[in-house]
């Protein structure tokens, strides 16, 4: 069984994204992209600003362009941001020769990764739980409708998704891991 070209995490804030995509991206050999990170670098300021200045919709108008850029590359593993399943026109842009893993968190657990996180505008609300909820009933049927393989993070060490994820992507019976193994000590 080949790698995929590329593979594209979605899911909400607090799934472990950015950490289990770097994890992921190294254990593959694969480059990693964190489609946020990317957006601020270019645009020379934070997510929270864009969000000020352009408002949402300006902020998702750079994301469906970054997500169109990055739609060309192979060999990488990308983090999206949780709302990048809400355009439409996103979707064709994730799914293109891509595996789509959707990292699915609890509403409990989503609440303990991100209430002390200031970059992430739509949570500076009087009641942040409230609005994973609602976000969480908009976005979850997406992301599950676009995912290959739903994993679920709770609970998980990033290490231990990632494993998991390995043997999802790539499973390999016992005896070949031995003969990886064997070959890898010969070129070593």
């Amino acid at each position: 069984m080949d790698l995929p070209k590329r593979i594209v995490l979605v899911g909400p804030m607090g799934a472990g994204k950015s950490t289990i995509g770097r994890l992921l991206a190294k254990e593959l050999g694969y480059g990693f992209l964190d489609s946020d990170r990317i957006i601020e670098e270019r645009c020379g300021a934070n997510i929270p600003w864009i969000f000020d200045v352009e408002g949402e919709e300006g902020f998702r108008h750079r994301e469906t362009a970054m997500l169109g850029e990055l739609a060309g590359k192979a060999g990488v593993v990308i983090a999206t941001g949780g709302g990048a399943v809400m355009k439409p026109e996103n979707h064709e842009l994730l799914t293109r020769d891509a595996l789509v893993i959707y990292l699915k968190a609890s509403i409990e657990q989503q609440v303990e990764r991100t209430r002390k996180d200031r970059n992430r505008p739509l949570l500076q609300q009087d009641d942040p739980e409230a609005v994973l909820r609602r976000l969480f009933e908009i976005r979850n049927p997406i992301y599950t409708e676009l995912a290959d393989i739903v994993m679920f993070t709770d609970k998980k060490s990033p290490r231990l998704v990632v494993r998991q994820l390995i043997n999802k992507i790539h499973p390999r019976t016992p005896r070949q891991r031995r003969n990886l193994k064997k070959e890898g000590r010969n070129h070593a």
